[in-house]
This record gives structure tokens, C-alpha cells and sequence, in this order.
């Protein structure tokens, strides 16, 4: 068999004999390259090792037969990646680790490494040579490490390195580097990224060997390379951050052995990245320096299942031009505007024409609808000109009738606030119902419409 040539859409793998400008799967333009596919020869070659054709056959087992055990895991000595792995690593587990370009994949997965002593780990980059991730080492840890380092680009050549040292931890830095000879397309293509994951798949899955993957993202923030990319590993990390803060969160966008819900908190210092175990009280600035200012609210926010006291920041201002300006950082610009369109239609307030800035402190990105409350109480601060109780905070959502909706995980929420010396919290008066406040020493007012928010807030 002669090679072919197929065009493969870089964006979702979706292949076509032919190029096409748009593509029929995913709907993106200009995306689909020329890959060549081998002959008879090669191609039996590749799966024989990839897919295992030369296996012996499986046989079905009935489900009652099958024996469980809990999962054994690998402790990384790093509270916040236990917790977002869901206790550990698990042997024989392909995780994928994303980020922005310089956010510190690297450096985390690294710094991980170098706290294994326990553990024989064969570090393979094909981005660095070898006297860079030592300089990098150097700069995270003083002590000496056992950690084995190959500079690599070609998997057959990784496999063969695997085979002599018989690791217990396998790191790629990064998939999109990774070739197989298989294959003459070039490294970061569609078939390169499937083929090196599908090797490096069989051999986690039949070695019990854990390997972790590094991989970049697209402008739009997915993963690089092909969606089957995500399906074929066990976990995938997203690494998430502004280079121009000090924060970075590792979210588990999908886990087979743990929560997806949890995420992990990191700041960024000389050293590598430390790990934030009571990130709330790095997200309020100190009580002292903004107390009696206006345009300050504390919301109590969760973020995946851990609760979150979050200083919400807004100025409100009369427009300098024609067009009023709308700015939101960490924060939905859309939802923004909603509320605002509450405040006018249902409180009254006449903001049409004022300047709206809004920014959440710390440098992240907060989903959770229950920081609307604080949103609005930080704009109505900032355009009366009056200071809200820095012993205060607040949760709720907000619908388009004025009405505070309740929020999930109430329980949470008053008792972190509690925990960092809060005296009062407004919260839903829906969430009232079934709530024992007897163990709680801190004041609970509910509110059911934002006009009340507002008179317990500013005692009006």
C-alpha cells in the first residue's frame, strides 16, 4: 500500500480526503492540515504497539465476579493536588495537566517531583534541556534529588529510557513535543498528539505505572491537539491564573477517581508555588486600610466545595464621555449589566449614566452566582458614597424581580465566616428554612428582595 495523503482538522481531528475551508464538525476555518498516512507495513507496525493487536484476546466477565478495592494512592506531599486528584495519585493513571503559556505547569509538577524521594520518577522534556529545569530545580529546592531527567523529543526513544530505568512516576513535558517515527507529520500535529497519548496510555494501563502529561491550550483556552485527547486520559487539570497576580487555581475539569468539584489554591513566589490553605484570608485586603471607604463588600462565595470570603470591589463614577463604560474584572461583564438593570428598573437607583468599574480582589475569576449580593451592595457603596460594615458579609443571588434567591452549601458559607471573625452575615430568607443558627455565634439577618439587603446594610 502506497502513502496517502489525509487533511486532518487540527481543532477536533475530524479527517477528509480532500481540504476543506470550514470544518463540518466543529464549524472552524482554516484548520485542517496535510498529514501522510504510511503504508500496509508502518501502519500494522503502529498498531501492533499502540492498540495492542498482538494481545491475547479478553474474555467477558460477569460483574458479580468482579473484585473491588479501594484505589491505593500516592501521597505528593501537596495538600492542594491531593485534593484536587482526590486523595492522591493513582497507580497506572494518565493525567493531563493544562495551562496558559508561563503560568507554571512546570514549575508545579516539577516542585512535586522533587518532594517524591519515595518514588523513582523519569522527568522527560522536550522544551528545556536539561541544565534549564536544573537551573529551575536549583531556584525551587536546595536539596539534592534523585530525579531523572532525559531530554527527548521521539516517544520510541522515552520508551526506551522507561525500559532501562523502570520508573515509578513518568512526567511529559509537553504532548505537543512529543513524535513518533510512525508517523511523518510534524510534532503538535492531530495524529502526533493521538499516537504519542495512545502509547503512553497502553504502557500506564499495563505497567500500573502513573504518568503525568503536560499540555498547552488554545487562544480560546482548551486543550491543544484533538478533543480524543481528553477522553483518552483519566484526569484533566486545567491550571488557570493572570501572570500579572500572585494566585493560580487547578481546577479538575475531569476526574475518574475523585471529585470534579474541587480545585486547588497556589501563590506564586520566588521559590515555585506554595500551597494556600486558607486562601480567604489572601483574598481580604487588610480591615484597616479600607475601613470606612466606600465601594467595599465581602461576599461569601464557594468554589468548587470550598468556601471562599471574597472582597468585591466597585467605583461608580459620572460618564466623562457620552457612553457610560462598563469594565468588570473576575467578574461576567453580561451579569454585570443585569444587575445593574435590577438596580434601576426595581430599586430605583439611576445609574444609566455613571461609569460602573468592577473588580474582584485577588486576581480570580469567581462563577458562583451567590456574589451577585455583594456586587450590588458594592455599587450602591460606591454611588452613595457610603462605607459598608467591614465585620459584614453577604451571599445571595439575585433574579430579575429584586428577589434574593437561595444559594447551595449555606452551611459552609456562615461558618468560614465566622471562622475569620465576622459579626453579621445577610443571607436568602429561603435558606432559613431547616437552618439550626443555634451553633452559630455569629448574626444571621435573611433577606428576601434587594431593598432589604440594602436597609440592613446601610440602615435605611
Amino acid at each position: 500500500m502506497k502513502d496517502k495523503v489525509q487533511y486532518v482538522c487540527n481543532a477536533c481531528g475530524y479527517d477528509s480526503p480532500k481540504w476543506i475551508g470550514k470544518c463540518p464538525a466543529c464549524g472552524e476555518w482554516n484548520t485542517f492540515v496535510e498529514q501522510r498516512v504510511g503504508g500496509k507495513a508502518t501502519y500494522d507496525k503502529r498498531l501492533q504497539f499502540s492498540s495492542g493487536l498482538n494481545a491475547p484476546k479478553s474474555s467477558a466477565i460477569r460483574m458479580s465476579t468482579i473484585q473491588t478495592k479501594e484505589e491505593p494512592r500516592i501521597n505528593m506531599y501537596d495538600d492542594e493536588l491531593n485534593r484536587v486528584l482526590g486523595g492522591g495519585l493513582v497507580p497506572g493513571s494518565l493525567i493531563l495537566l493544562g495551562g496558559e503559556p508561563g503560568i507554571g505547569k512546570s514549575t508545579l509538577i516539577l516542585q512535586t517531583v522533587l518532594r517524591l524521594k519515595n518514588v523513582k520518577t523519569l522527568y522527560c522534556s522536550g522544551e528545556e534541556s536539561a541544565r534549564q529545569i536544573k537551573l529551575r530545580a536549583d531556584r525551587i529546592s536546595q536539596e539534592p534529588s534523585e530525579v531523572l531527567v532525559v531530554c527527548e523529543s521521539m516517544i520510541e526513544n522515552i520508551f526506551k529510557h522507561i525500559e532501562a530505568e523502570q520508573p515509578g512516576l513518568v512526567v511529559i513535558d509537553s504532548i505537543q513535543t512529543m513524535a513518533t517515527e510512525t508517523l511523518e507529520s510534524a510534532p503538535g500535529s492531530v495524529g502526533q498528539i493521538r499516537e504519542c497519548a495512545a502509547m503512553l496510555l497502553r504502557y500506564a494501563k499495563e505497567t500500573n505505572t502513573p504518568i503525568i502529561i503536560i499540555g498547552h491550550i488554545t487562544k480560546e483556552g482548551s486543550i491543544a491537539g484533538p478533543k480524543i485527547l481528553e477522553h483518552m486520559v483519566d484526569t484533566v487539570l486545567q491550571f488557570e491564573g493572570d501572570q500579572h497576580y500572585m494566585y493560580r487555581i487547578v481546577r479538575a475539569i475531569k476526574n475518574r477517581f475523585g471529585s470534579t468539584a474541587e480545585l486547588g489554591i497556589y501563590e506564586m513566589i520566588q521559590s515555585g508555588l506554595r500551597p494556600v490553605s486558607n486562601p480567604s484570608e489572601l483574598l481580604l485586603s487588610d480591615m484597616s486600610e479600607t475601613e470606612g471607604l466606600s465601594g467595599v463588600a465581602i461576599a461569601s462565595a464557594i468554589e468548587g466545595v470550598r468556601p471562599l470570603l471574597i472582597e468585591t470591589q466597585a467605583l461608580v463614577s459620572t460618564a466623562a464621555y457620552g457612553t457610560p463604560q462598563r469594565s468588570a474584572t473576575g467578574f461576567d461583564l453580561r451579569r454585570l449589566n443585569m444587575l445593574l438593570a435590577v438596580l434601576e428598573k426595581r430599586v430605583g437607583f439611576k445609574i444609566g449614566q455613571k461609569d460602573v468599574y468592577l473588580n474582584i480582589a485577588g486576581g480570580i475569576k469567581v462563577t458562583d452566582t451567590a456574589i451577585d449580593m455583594s456586587v450590588i451592595a458594592a455599587v450602591l457603596s460606591s454611588n452613595l458614597d457610603m462605607g459598608i460594615d467591614r465585620t459584614v458579609c453577604v451571599t445571595g443571588e439575585v433574579g430579575l424581580s429584586g428577589e434574593i434567591r437561595p444559594v447551595s452549601r449555606i452551611l459552609q458559607r456562615i461558618a468560614e465566616a465566622e471562622k475569620l471573625g465576622f459579626s453579621t452575615i445577610v443571607i436568602p430568607s429561603a435558606n432559613m428554612n431547616g437552618l439550626d443558627t443555634s451553633k452559630f455565634k455569629i448574626a444571621i439577618k435573611p433577606v428576601k428582595k434587594v431593598t432589604d439587603a440594602i436597609r440592613v446594610l446601610f440602615d435605611q
